[in-house]
This record gives C-alpha cells, sequence and structure tokens, in this order.
C-alpha cells in the first residue's frame, strides 16, 4: 500500500479493491481496513502512573497586553533573516533577552501556555536560559520531567529542580550533602554560601579529602560567594592539595583577600622585582623579573611552565605582581598614588607586562582607584591604539566603576577615537545607556553616515544600539531617517543602507518603549463615587 500511495494510484492501481471504487479511494479503504486490523490485534498494557499536578506558580500573573508580546517574541523564532540585509524589521528575537529581564524584575509569572514555546525557544539558544527558565518558574520543570527535549531545564536549575532543604534542618542538610547528587550539592553549598557562609565551609571541610579532584574544584569555586578572612585557613591548606587547578583556584581566591598570609607572600616576592629608581633626572620604575620558579612560588599558585610564546621570567612576574594587593605599591614606590605611580616611566621595556599585570589585580581585587588610573583619560591617543593596557583589558576595568562613571568614560572615547574600537567597551555599559553615551553614539553614527563609510562596518555597534539605546533619544534620530546625499568618495548605495538601519534602529526603540509600557502593572481601580460628593 505505501509503495502504491507513494507512485500513485494512476501509475499503479492497487491490485485488490471493491468493484466500482475509483483506485484512490479503494487505496484509502485499503488502508483503514489495515488500520483497524492492526489496532485489535494489540493487546491493551498497564495504565501507567498518573503524573503529579503541576506545582502551582504564586507570582502575579502578566498583564494581557505583556503576554499577547511575549507570544508574538516567541512566534518569531526565526531570530531575523539568516545573513544578507536585514531590511527595516526589528529582530523580536533579540528583544526577547530584554523582555525577560524586565519581566523578572518585576516578579511576573509566565503564562501556561507559553510555556512550551519558552522552553523551546531556551533550548536552541543557552544565552536565554537563565532569565527564561527564572520566568518560566517552578512549572518549566514539572514539563522537562516529561519531555527529553527540555531535559536541560533540570540541567541548569540548581539540584536538578530539586527543592533543598531549610538551612536549620541540620539532619537534613547533612544527608543531602552525604548521599545527594553532585547537581544537589552543588546547589546545597551555593545556598548556604549566600546565607550561612560558615556552613557551607564546615559541610566542605568535612569531606573534602574524599572527594574527587574534579568535584573539588568546583566545590571550591562556590566559595567565591561570601569570600572572606574566614576562610583563608581551609584555603591555605587546598594550596596542597594534589590537584594542580585546585591549587590554582585557592591561590586566586586568597590573592583576593588582601590581608592573608599569601597576599603577603606574593608581596614580598613582587616587591623585591619592582622598585624605585631615582638615579636619573627623573624617578623611574625598574623591574628584575624573578630568575627562578621556587617550590614555594609553586604552591602559591604560581605556574612554572609558560605558555607559547612568553618568556619564563616575564610569565613568572606577572603571576606576582597579579596576586599583589595594590596596596603594597604606594609605600613601595615613594609615597604616590595608583595615578601618579601608572605615570611613571618603567626602564627596559617592562611597561607592557607591569601594567597588565597590575589591570589583572585590580580586575581581581575590584579596585575602583587603579582602574581609573589605568584607564587614562578616554580622549588619549593610546587609548584607542595599542597601548599598555589593551582594549580587553580596559573593559574589564570599566567594570570596577559605577555605571555613570563607566558611561562618561566610554562616551568621551567615542567622542575621540570614533566607534571602529568600541564596541567591547559599549559591551560592559549599564542598559539602557546613560543619556551621554546615547547621544556619543548616535553622534558617531551619524558621522559615519556623513562620511560616506560603508554601514555594514557598524552593524554590530547598531545592533547594540537597538538593544541597549534608550528609546528617549528616539526624537534625534528621527532627523536621521532620510536617505542622504552621496559623496563622490562614498560606498555605492551606502545611503539607502544607512537609512534602513536607522529606520530600523527607530522601529525597535519604538517598540522597546511599547513593551515597557505593556509589562508596567495595571493601576488599582477607583472605588465608585458616591452622587453629590466631590471626587
Amino acid at each position: 500500500m505505501v509503495t502504491h500511495a507513494l507512485l500513485g494510484t494512476d501509475r499503479r492501481p492497487p491490485a485488490h479493491g471493491a468493484p466500482g471504487r475509483a483506485a484512490p479511494v479503494a487505496l484509502l479503504d485499503a488502508a483503514a481496513v489495515a488500520t483497524v486490523r492492526r489496532r485489535a490485534g494489540l493487546r491493551p498494557a498497564r495504565a501507567a502512573r498518573r503524573p503529579e499536578p503541576a506545582p502551582e506558580d504564586p507570582r502575579p500573573a502578566l498583564p494581557a497586553a505583556a503576554a499577547r508580546r511575549l507570544a508574538l517574541l516567541l512566534a518569531d523564532r526565526s531570530g531575523g533573516t539568516a545573513g544578507g540585509r536585514r531590511g527595516s524589521s526589528p529582530d523580536l528575537m533579540e528583544l526577547l533577552p530584554q523582555w525577560l529581564a524586565a519581566a523578572n524584575a518585576l516578579g511576573y509569572a509566565a503564562p501556561a501556555q507559553a510555556l512550551p514555546a519558552l522552553l523551546d525557544a531556551a533550548r536552541g539558544r543557552t544565552d536565554l536560559r537563565p532569565a527564561a527558565l527564572a520566568f518560566a518558574g517552578p512549572r518549566a520543570l514539572w514539563l522537562a520531567r516529561l519531555n527529553p527535549d527540555w531535559r536541560f531545564a533540570l540541567r541548569a536549575a540548581p539540584g536538578g529542580g530539586a527543592a533543598l532543604p531549610d538551612p536549620g534542618d541540620a539532619e537534613a542538610v547533612r544527608r543531602l550533602w552525604q548521599e545527594g547528587l553532585f547537581a544537589e550539592r552543588v546547589a546545597l553549598l551555593g545556598a548556604l554560601r549566600a546565607g550561612t557562609p560558615a556552613l557551607a565551609r564546615d559541610l566542605l571541610t568535612s569531606t573534602w579529602a574524599t572527594e574527587r579532584a574534579e568535584d573539588r574544584l568546583m566545590f571550591l569555586d562556590s566559595l567565591r560567594t561570601g569570600l572572606s578572612a574566614a576562610d583563608e585557613p581551609f584555603l591555605e591548606q587546598a594550596l596542597g592539595d594534589r590537584s594542580r587547578n585546585v591549587r590554582a583556584t585557592a591561590a586566586e581566591l586568597l590573592s583576593a583577600l588582601p590581608h592573608s598570609a599569601l597576599a603577603a607572600r606574593m608581596a614580598v616576592r613582587a616587591a623585591a622585582c619592582v622598585a624605585l629608581d631615582r638615579m636619573g633626572h627623573s624617578p623611574a620604575i625598574v623591574v628584575e623579573a624573578p630568575f627562578e620558579c621556587d617550590s614555594g612560588m609553586e604552591r602559591d599558585g604560581v605556574v612554572a611552565r609558560p605558555p607559547a610564546g612568553r618568556g619564563e621570567r616575564s610569565w613568572w612576574l606577572g603571576q606576582l605582581v597579579e596576586a599583589t594587593p595594590l596596596g603594597t605599591w604606594p609605600e613601595r614606590l615613594g609615597g604616590r598614588t595608583a595615578r601618579e605611580i601608572v605615570a611613571l616611566p618603567v626602564a627596559d621595556g617592562w611597561q607592557g607586562e607591569l601594567h597588565a599585570a597590575w589591570c589583572r589585580a585590580a580586575v581581581r581585587q575590584g579596585d575602583a582607584a587603579w582602574s581609573r588610573a589605568l584607564l587614562g583619560s578616554p580622549s588619549a591617543p593610546e587609548a584607542g591604539g595599542p597601548g599598555s593596557v589593551s582594549l580587553a583589558e580596559r573593559a574589564k576595568l570599566l567594570a570596577a566603576l559605577d555605571p555613570a562613571e563607566r558611561a562618561e568614560w566610554v562616551a568621551g572615547f567615542i567622542a575621540a577615537h570614533g566607534l571602529s574600537e568600541a564596541f567591547q567597551l559599549l559591551g560592559v555599559c549599564a542598559v539602557p545607556w546613560a543619556p551621554p553615551l546615547g547621544r556619543a553614539v548616535v553622534d558617531a553614527l551619524n558621522i559615519a553616515r556623513d562620511a560616506g563609510s560603508y554601514p555594514w562596518s557598524f552593524s554590530g555597534v547598531m545592533g547594540l544600539a537597538e538593544r541597549c539605546l534608550d528609546p528617549a533619544e528616539t526624537t534625534r534620530l528621527e532627523a536621521l531617517l532620510a536617505i542622504p546625499d552621496e559623496r563622490e568618495d562614498a560606498a555605492p548605495g551606502a545611503g539607502g543602507y544607512w537609512a534602513e538601519a536607522f529606520q530600523r534602529l527607530v522601529t525597535t526603540l519604538r517598540l522597546r518603549a511599547e513593551m515597557a509600557d505593556e509589562l508596567k502593572p495595571a493601576p488599582p481601580a477607583q472605588p465608585p463615587q458616591t452622587p453629590g460628593r466631590p471626587a
């Protein structure tokens, strides 16, 4: 029958059929009879156990308009056009992360009918998973247990979605730690670390000697939450671990504690390598990198073998300086401030290595003063080029500043150097962009358009602007929607592409404003007014 259906009854009529019936109808009749026969020949199976009811989600329901918007965002699974010209329509899939963040901030529950599409979207995009699963709530985990395609949700949820015991129930906590699955133990340790760091550390100490190396590494990483001087004795013990990765993580955590014994040992080693030379016409920093990596350095987390292309001595020096408390250097270098120290010349070509190590130390220790000093002025010529501090390092340093100062620095960088090198820096700025930063980006895009530049060279920045620019900038952008007069040296057709890109940007910003309004809770109903009384 399958062969007859594939070839067509005109080419191969069915061999058996009721007299007077057309060949297609006769084939369908035969298929119906075969189906009934197959079903009648099956023995009924034992009824499966009914699943437990889905848990309740106590969070408030989405406003109706926001629920309709979510359905539209989830329906646009294409994520925009696959390559080529995007046109002027917004990329709805790229707006979904922002929508989810706003809905989570307001504490809404996901509509039950949207959960399958939400899980499908999170399955296809790992970057969506944390926000999507937080919004989907407990019912998504209930669904994930019923569909193998959604099992990622159980792996992503702490403890595979299992409820963790109350920290006050010591017996339940001990039992789960000793008998639970690895994911449950990691989740338990993380939850305890957030509220009762000492209890989490005591649990870890009780079974540390019997844990596998890869598990010890994962457990040790959880100590980043709530790291304090009370963790130092345990971390010092971990410096003698038989796993190199565990030793390195323990050393990194100890170096983030400026008053730890390891930080003091590193400070002594680094101070012996970096000094102030007052013999010349002006003060300068001189560097004498270590000649060997002894066993004490290795125990404190210094990796002896450098990566390909790096010299041993510079590799060891960088690790020592990176792990040294930044408060060491003002006293070591003549009482100077961080800005004054960074401005000092460094002899014999060691400036790049020394400044890069200070950058890593400032990021690890979250030191805003050193971050400002190493960033320097955004308008300085070296800020936009391959100076002693790379753009990637500057992006990390910016994270130590408060959002307003961060946005101001990046705005100054764009005003001085344009957008060609600003993509990494824009990625660390808070969303929506502060007004000075938004104006700087729009002005730089306008300058690039007027210069006849290729618009696709700025597609990354334009995509960021669609997601990060404050919708209040829409009014300023409307003046850029017209197709500009093309210069003789401009790229052919660039004006039309620019107008299309700005149209898409404006449309997206308007859509984001609508999304924000739809998520606002409805105002409380006013009580009815009594006739004759003033409101």
